[in-house]
């Protein structure tokens, strides 16, 4: 071999290297060292809501950087209903294996238990909290064309035309609905409740006339608001980012006590392995701390958390206590 044919395969050989290192450099630093028995397969979160609303939106933010630090496929898998409590009940029932994780909110770890007579499952006993992912306000939202220019105009003619105003929310008994329950009676206004099954699908009949209100979470809505579709009205913190920053505040408006804030959290089975919880959560908190998952989380209106399981375990039992007690006071019960 020709000492200039040797030089261009070996220059060739040192490109190619090089082109390899540029394309998995980055994700193989992500790689978080993984247990001497875990991962060794794909893990699947399970979204409790249809595709295109909050829960399902994180969900899949989350599989997208959580498959290159733990170095296996993380697929979402949605099973909607019940207000998600088969979703829930499903990954109760999973094998305590690690391989299972439910993406959860406020709604269903803490509202749903007490709303329905059988929910399915038992967060207390059925489930290990792992980590808080995001916190938000929740949102009131109208159409671009709405009549309603602010939420005092949209409560006055609640207040004129009792019952004949309603408000959709993603389901009977989430955090959207106990939320507007707990505004009506402090307002003194009749509202007629729209629940669906999902933010979504509330979302498409809110764009079409169908409803006068939609109240959920920023990131359920954040693409519609920025692109002027929709509008929103007011929220019920004052730490709303992005698109959401400047949104006027129920406590703005002369509407006290009503700090309410969404979150979502990730859960496993409880029985599951706690060396394999401690690689989750270590895997979860680096996936939400990626500058990705900042920005888009912050894009949708909420704050990245990533909290550790004793502080989001702490929080599960303090939100349970909290919305237990005003599911009961409000006489709510699953339609």
């Amino acid at each position: 071999m020709s000492p200039t044919r040797f030089f261009l395969m070996h220059l060739k050989q040192v490109l190619v290297g090089a082109i390899w290192l540029l394309c998995v450099g980055p994700a193989a630093s992500q790689i978080l060292a993984p247990l001497a028995d875990f991962p060794k397969q794909a893990l699947t979160i399970i979204s409790p809501f249809p595709p295109g609303g909050g829960n399902d939106s994180l969900a899949r933010l989350l599989a997208a950087e959580l498959a290159p630090i733990v170095g296996q496929p993380v697929v979402v898998e949605n099973k909607a209903g019940a207000g998600g409590n088969l979703g829930t009940a499903y990954a109760a029932r999973a094998k305590a294996d690690g391989y299972t994780l439910l993406m959860s909110q406020t709604s269903i770890i803490a509202v749903n238990p007490v709303m329905y007579e059988n929910a399915g499952f038992v967060p207390q006993t059925d489930f290990e909290p792992l980590s808080q992912l995001t916190n938000s306000s929740v949102v009131f939202i109208v159409r671009a064309q709405s009549p309603y220019q602010t939420l005092t105009d949209y409560l006055a003619a609640a207040k004129a035309r009792p019952a004949a105003i309603n408000f959709a929310t993603p389901g009977n008994g989430t955090l959207s609905h106990l939320t507007t329950v707990r505004l009506a009676r402090q307002v003194d206004v009749q509202l007629t409740h729209i629940p669906y099954r999902g933010a979504g699908p509330a979302t498409t009949d809110l764009l079409g006339g169908q409803v006068d209100m939609l109240v959920t979470s920023p990131s359920s809505v954040e693409s519609l608001v920025s692109s002027g579709k929709l509008r929103v009205l007011a929220g019920t913190n004052s730490d709303l980012i992005g698109i959401f920053a400047g949104t006027p505040t129920l406590e703005s408006l002369g509407i006290k006590g009503m700090q309410v804030a969404d979150w979502y959290g990730l859960f496993v089975p409880k029985a599951t392995p706690t060396d394999r919880v401690e690689y989750l959560l270590k895997a979860v908190q680096q996936a939400m701390n990626t500058k990705t998952s900042i920005a888009k989380v912050n894009q949708g209106g909420s704050q990245v958390v990533a909290s550790d399981r004793k502080e989001f375990s702490g929080k599960v039992a303090q939100e349970i206590a909290t919305w237990s007690a005003v599911v009961k006071a409000a006489g709510v019960k699953a339609e």
